[in-house]
């Protein structure tokens, strides 16, 4: 089963704390994917943080599925995995965020995509590239 990765790099001129805390909450993340995004669980320690779930449902006649927050330090770092409802295998997506020079954000956003179903791995990266590229300009100007 061969992997294939998203990888988005994108500055935003907003700060660190606002895109962290904008990108961070479940239901923004529609802004991205271009699906429904529904809160399922708050985190252990923190209301996004690890533990917190959500189900996405990505269009019409597609099943929902889970993912699941793994990792969390708050103005750096999220990290998610599929966890439930989904034929993608060892799926995880991770957002590192840093300053720009200009006191700007800058997003390092990998996303592993890998599946037991012949070529749908390749097909799944190359949505995800293109509606998180999209994407991240709405959330430019929401943040």
């Amino acid at each position: 089963m061969r992997a294939n990765w998203v990888t988005v790099q994108y500055d935003f001129t907003a700060p660190v704390d606002r895109v962290f805390a904008y990108l961070s909450e479940h239901e923004n993340l529609a802004d991205l994917f271009g699906a429904t995004v529904e809160r399922l669980e708050d985190g252990q320690s923190e209301r996004n943080g690890v533990g917190s779930r959500r189900r996405l449902k990505v269009g019409p006649g597609a099943r929902p599925f889970e993912e699941t927050v793994t990792r969390f330090v708050p103005g750096e770092l999220i990290e998610y995995r599929i966890t439930k409802g989904s034929p993608l295998r060892d799926h995880v997506g991770i957002m590192r965020f840093s300053s720009t020079s200009a006191g700007g954000t800058h997003l390092d956003y990998r996303i592993r995509i890998a599946s037991r179903i012949p070529g749908l791995s390749p097909i799944v990266t190359a949505v995800l590239t293109r509606n998180v590229t999209k994407g991240l300009a709405t959330v430019e100007a929401r943040a």
